[in-house]
Parts: structure tokens; sequence; C-alpha cells
């Protein structure tokens, strides 16, 4: 009797396959798919995204740095470590905003629970890694809520941060799938001050916006004046003619916890926070 031959393996049990160039339309889908089935799973329906830089500290930690670089200036006066004592006062001006997020966030949270019906109406959702990230989740625990995390894995910088809630932790390959879900269930967007991804995510909404490709109202809440006046001057495109007067009202300028939490509670009241279906 002929030995009887080995099963071949299913192709979707072969990681050579999955893992090849040739199965990325599988694993795109599968970044689509998995995350889709856990917020219906979870029953979760709409969020508010904080943006902001990883590279923002809290406010103990960006004043110990900036101690310790104080301390090796005073001893090495070089051009190298001026420009790094520069860098950290910066740093610790903008630690302010890792509390402004934590402590919008909590606010935030604190109502969703509030106006939930014995659950959540609405929750926090942010990058997933350190940073204003980190800040945004942080509120949202300690209002006693859940937060969502969309991580994304990067040679450096982004490791998950511990705020968020296990359930709600996502690890993405794709940076457009990870954009997707950043802003398919948002009802609002909070934009603190961040580098050349929080400048992409931003300038995509808008874009998405201006041309209707997002029919919803989404407001957009731009947290600190003093970062983003100095940082791009939108009011400059719309005298050169590269975007219409109009679009600003795109967006909000706001400059504190309270301001945001305000504007985005009289805009979410009602009707924004009845559930969206899901695709």
């Amino acid at each position: 009797m002929a030995n009887k031959k080995k099963l071949p393996q299913k192709a979707y049990k072969n990681l050579d396959f999955l893992t090849s160039p040739d199965a990325r339309p599988i694993r795109i889908l599968a970044e689509f798919s998995e995350p889709h089935f856990r917020f219906k799973r979870f029953g979760i329906h709409s969020t508010v995204v904080f943006f902001g830089s990883a590279r923002v500290r809290a406010h103990d930690e960006a004043k110990k740095e900036l101690k310790e670089i104080a301390a090796l200036y005073e001893k090495d006066p070089t051009p190298e470590n001026e420009k790094l004592l520069s860098t950290a006062r910066l740093r610790l001006r903008l630690s302010k905003y890792y509390e402004d997020a934590t402590e919008l966030a909590r606010l935030l949270t604190e109502w969703a629970i509030e106006t939930g019906n014995g659950n959540q109406s609405f929750y926090v959702c942010t990058g997933g890694g350190p940073g204003i990230m980190e800040a945004a989740n942080k509120g949202a625990a300690l209002a006693g809520g859940k937060s969502i995390g969309l991580n994304i894995s990067l040679p450096h910088e982004q490791e998950p941060n511990p705020y968020i809630s296990e359930e709600l932790m996502f690890e993405f390959h794709y940076f457009f799938m990870r954009k997707y879900w950043l802003v398919y269930l948002s009802k609002a967007l909070v934009i603190f001050p961040g580098g050349f991804g929080t400048l992409d995510e931003l300038m995509e909404v808008l874009t998405l916006l201006q041309t209707g490709k997002i029919h919803r109202p989404l407001p957009i809440v731009v947290f600190g004046q003093d970062y983003w006046k100095e940082i791009i001057d939108f009011e400059a495109m719309a005298r050169w003619g590269t975007i219409a007067f109009e679009d600003l009202e795109f967006f909000t300028f706001v400059n504190s916890a309270d301001e945001a939490f305000h504007f985005l509670k009289k805009y979410l009241h009602g009707l924004h926070l009845k559930p969206s279906h899901l695709i």
C-alpha cells in the first residue's frame, strides 16, 4: 500500500505566502476587516480623535531634561549644547500641551459616560503612541472610561502607550488603513502641536472636507495658536488664492482644555452622537 501523502497547507495558514508581496491585498483587507469586526463587537460608532506629536513630554519629564541639559551647558558651553538647551526650553513650553490633552480627554470622557445611558457615548481615539497620544489615552483612563489606540509599526518612537484599553489596542502596518480608521468613526478632531505626521493627518482631513469626500460635519479644533500661527499661515494661503476664505471655517483655534471642551460639547450634543452605519 502506498504511503498516504501529507496534505498541502491551506493558503490562509501559509505564513510564507501571507507575508509575501503577492498577498499584500489580503493584508490590507485584514487591516480593514479586523478593526471593523472589533468596533462592531464593542458597539463603538463615535470617536473624538486626538492628533499631535509623539515627542511632547509630560511637564515633570521636560523640566528634568531642561535641568540636566542646563547643567551640561554650564560645564561645556559649546554651540551644540546651546542648541540642545534651546530645544529643551521649547520642549518645556510644549509640555503644557501634554497636560492640556490629558485634561481635555478626561473632560470629554466623563461627559461621554454621563451621556451614554449606561455606556460610553463616544471614545477618545489616538494613534496609540507616546506624547500627545499618550496624554489623551491617559485622560480617558483617569475619567474611568475606555479609549482606542491605533498604533503603527515604525522603526522608532512608536510603542503603544500604557493607557489604551487593552481590547481597543490595534497595531497597523499600512498608514493609509490606520488613517482610514482614525477618521471614519470620528465626530470631531483635536489637532495638538505636532510634526510631519500631524501635518499630514490635518491636511488630508482638510482636503477631504474641501473636496466633499467627507460628507458629514466634522469639527476640527486646532489647539495652541502660539504654535500653529508660527508653523503655518492659513490666512496667507487664502490671500494668495490657493484656498478659499470659506475654507478657514473648517477649523477653530483654541488655547485651553476648557475652551475646547465647551466648543466640542456644544457641537457634539444630540445628532452627532447617534450611531453611524459601519461599512
